[in-house]
């Protein structure tokens, strides 16, 4: 699998900026810096991913594009996003530079209408994903296969598996059991993969250069997923228990008839879980990044106002972006932590009646 991606990466067009749009950059007077646009960019997805400038030309990994058109009888479209780049427009497709699609793949009906095309194209976030999750199967498997071939053997793992078993004995007996009780053996393969692959992913967001720099559980759509699986886990594992006490609860009578008051209540409760979870990890990695950006782009607001204004801040700003960065490693591990613990008390409630019955 790690060959394949590799593979497909290696494939994937590397295109650098022409000669020609170089020097036109390097002739045009300098541009103020837009720091919410700078700030949006980096948090929002493209269709290409931005490695870097190397003399003075900006080289990018162009992702392919798979659109299916509505003005062709509904025809597949498969190309390179490079031939997007600049505003350009490939086989009726362009990205719309402004607008309720800014940023998306637009197509151009034959009466000039925009309209978005059934979407399938790998974006930077969905292909930091993918090399994010072959990290998280190898961090995984190394421990598992040494532990397969070492079956019988009493002989201890060292370096990395010596790290991932104090790890994962350390999660599951401090989080992993508290949390769930009695069942959880049964979790705690989803749990682990859980706080792995978010730890991972917040990781990678956190280094500033190439393959790394993805805000990936900055996506909503990301942590919607991860939120979307704990739910199903919760209520499909549930016991008879867990659904009484949302449909029944053992609350007065008046509470519960003629008007479901409670029950509504609980009801409720069984998608604000799952929410909750969704929003804390997205609502705390986009803030991390673009309070670091923000700090950041504060040297070159200032850089205007002369050296007595713009060196301070300059040492001030740089201050608190270390500060910041180091936080955000620490904030990077506790989100790990608190969604697979929040995941674990609410999978633990909802066993209950499960456990009480084994027990009898």
């Amino acid at each position: 699998m790690i060959a394949f991606l590799a593979a497909v990466l290696l494939l994937l067009p590397f295109r650098p900026a022409s000669a020609q749009a170089a020097d036109t950059a390097a002739a045009a007077p300098a541009e103020e810096l837009d720091p919410k646009s700078l700030v949006l960019g980096h948090l929002g997805d493209s269709y290409w991913w931005h490695i870097g400038t190397f003399g003075g030309r900006e080289v990018s990994l162009y992702l392919p594009v798979i659109v299916r058109s509505s003005a062709d009888g509904g025809g597949w479209h498969f190309f390179s996003s490079c031939h997007l780049a600049e505003g350009a427009s490939w086989e009726g497709f362009s990205i719309a530079p402004e607008g309720k699609y800014e940023g998306k793949i637009v197509e151009a009906l034959p009466d000039g209408t925009m309209v978005r095309p059934f979407d399938l194209s790998m974006t930077k976030t969905v292909a930091a994903l993918l090399l994010n999750s072959v990290i998280a199967l190898v961090v995984i498997l190394i421990p598992a296969r040494w532990y397969r071939r070492h079956q019988g053997v009493k002989e201890h793992p060292k370096g990395f598996t010596a790290f991932m078993e104090m790890a994962v004995e350390i999660l599951q007996d401090d989080l992993i059991k508290p949390c769930v009780g009695e069942n959880w053996k049964r979790f705690s393969p989803y749990l682990l993969t859980v706080f792995f692959f978010i730890l991972i992913n917040n990781f990678m967001s956190l280094i500033p250069f190439f393959p790394g720099g993805v805000n990936v559980t900055g996506n909503i759509t990301v942590t919607f997923v991860l939120a979307l699986a704990s739910f199903l886990v919760i209520n499909i594992f549930g016991g008879r228990a867990y659904w009484r006490d949302i449909f029944w609860p053992e609350v007065p009578a008046w509470l519960k008839v003629p008007v479901p008051i409670i029950p509504v209540i609980e009801f409720v409760g069984i998608f604000t879980k799952p929410f909750a979870l969704m929003i804390r990890l997205f609502a705390n990695m986009v803030g991390g990044h673009a309070a670091i950006i923000c700090l950041i782009c504060v040297i070159f607001v200032t850089a205007g106002m002369g050296v007595a204004v713009n060196g301070p801040m300059t040492v001030v700003s740089l201050l608190f972006a270390v500060f910041m960065n180091a936080l955000e490693v620490l904030v990077a591990f506790l989100q790990a932590y608190v969604f697979t613990m929040l995941s674990g008390v609410f999978i633990g409630l909802a066993q209950e009646g499960k456990i009480e019955k084994s027990k009898k």
